[in-house]
């Protein structure tokens, strides 16, 4: 261990840290959950210190040696060079405070280094007075929140969406001429393709990008040069539009200073925004994966109209068991999901006056949603979706079985007679078309035409 200090005096800390007495304070103050700040994150809160040094360069408020060293030691911790000099539990300081001087003190001891100098010494680079210049905590940490969010749901999450609704699109044409039993109320009702069935998941998964891509204007929305409250105090008049504007060329998205810095910093409506939306996305990719397990159920004796991949054994006790874990997994995280939007909206509410106080769990908890739902729409396309066959003759034979088939008689012999000729099928165990058959209801011409799965389905058959 050795001793180094801050404003508040000494603390011991050890011998290969980087981070200094301010850190350690709160490592000791914040023994809560384990949980650290998300890396990415902290990649994005590295990427404002390199911008802000590299201003603060142009605009001589720090001599370019230092400006240089400041850079390249943040371009290492957006490298991950870092990993383990950020302890920090995330149920800290509602700020992110301790985050940012977390960071502040990796930038300036690894500067130090890289200028000749000693690692804890607090010169020729400073902490406060040359890595946060012209910044405070309530300023950079919203901005990094934004950044991090931004960069992973356009660059992550929004391909790996994509790659599902590929995937059951990709099935919808496969499976265009597969007629079976569509279902409402979890009961039998008239005929559908499967091809028909996956494309509203296709379209499920579309409609949720959409809304995910609309809610990027207020997200690309920075409070960068607000500083404390909102008002810029401390920051060069020029330093927000500086910084910003090389943050958006390194990222390659529009980011911009917020419109109001006071709504930026006090609220994170934009967090909001985008949390709904994949919530949303998260009901859907719920309701998809529970309705592939349900037709694939069985594998004899449930629903039975699509086989899955068989990925591991299902049971310790049963051989030859085989469950359906990829859409498990994707409930599971859907739900998570679903749970973390809850989260989010009283985290958002939480903010105080000027500033919100729940930042460093917004943080966690934006970056994990974003995690689970761009690895589990992966995981459910090319583990599960990708590998999915129709079994035509199980859908054929339970098309044929359903009462639903009734519903075109009601046009021919009205609806009273046609739930009569229904009831009896089911009491007596004859099919539909038997009963039509053998009361001659119907020509056998017009059972043929009637009584069309294909053509109820919007798909007649030549």
């Amino acid at each position: 261990m050795i001793k180094v200090s801050d404003s508040m005096g000494d603390m011991m800390v050890p011998e290969d840290a980087y981070y200094g007495a301010t850190t350690q304070r709160a490592v000791l103050n914040f023994p809560v959950s384990d949980t650290t700040m998300p890396d990415r994150v902290l990649h994005a809160l590295a990427l404002i210190k390199q911008a802000a040094a590299r201003v603060n360069g142009e605009l001589e408020l720090l001599t370019g040696e230092v400006a240089s060293a400041i850079d390249d030691a943040a371009t290492e911790v957006m490298e991950g060079k870092f990993q383990g000099q950020f302890p920090l539990d995330i149920y800290q300081t509602g700020s992110g405070t301790s985050t940012n001087m977390n960071m502040n003190e990796v930038v300036a001891a690894r500067a130090n280094e890289i200028m000749g100098s000693q690692r804890q010494g607090r010169t020729p680079v400073h902490p406060n007075d040359h890595v946060n210049l012209g910044q405070s905590s309530n300023d950079v940490i919203p901005s990094s929140i934004h950044i991090a969010a931004r960069v992973y749901a356009g660059k992550s999450l929004l391909p790996a969406m994509e790659t599902l609704k590929g995937s059951l699109s990709a099935r919808s044409k496969e499976f265009s001429e597969v007629v079976k039993v569509g279902r409402t109320h979890m009961q039998d009702a008239v005929p559908i393709t499967m091809g028909q069935e996956f494309s509203g998941y296709a379209s499920q998964v579309e409609h949720a990008m959409e809304t995910i891509v609309n809610t990027f204007k207020h997200l690309e929305e920075i409070p960068l040069g607000g500083t404390a409250v909102g008002t810029g105090l401390n920051s060069h008049p020029r330093f927000a539009d500086m910084v910003v504007s090389r943050i958006a060329s390194q990222t390659k998205i529009p980011f911009a200073i917020a419109r109001n810095r006071f709504a930026a910093m006090g609220g994170k409506d934009a967090l909001v925004f985008l949390h709904k939306a994949m919530a949303a996305y998260a009901s859907s990719l719920y309701k998809i994966a529970s309705d592939i397990r349900f037709l694939a159920c069985g594998p004899r004796c449930g629903i039975g109209e699509i086989t899955i991949p068989a990925l591991q054994p299902g049971s310790s006790i049963m051989p030859g068991k085989v469950n359906p874990v990829i859409p498990e997994s994707a409930l599971q995280a859907a739900t998570r999901v679903m749970g973390n939007d809850v989260t989010v909206t009283l985290a958002n509410a939480s903010g105080n006056l000027e500033l919100n106080v729940m930042m460093p769990l917004l943080a966690h908890v934006m970056m994990e949603s974003l995690t689970l739902l761009t690895n589990t729409a992966l995981l459910l396309a090319k583990k599960c979706v990708d590998g999915i066959s129709a079994n035509i003759e199980r859908c054929e034979e339970l098309v044929e079985q359903s009462l639903a088939l009734v519903t075109p008689l009601a046009q021919v012999i009205g609806y009273d007679e046609a739930s009569r000729l229904a009831k009896e099928a089911g009491l007596t165990g004859k099919t539909v078309r038997q009963l039509v058959r053998e009361k001659g209801i119907l020509t056998e011409a017009e059972i043929k035409k009637a009584l069309d799965p294909a053509g109820m389905s919007g798909r007649r058959r030549e």
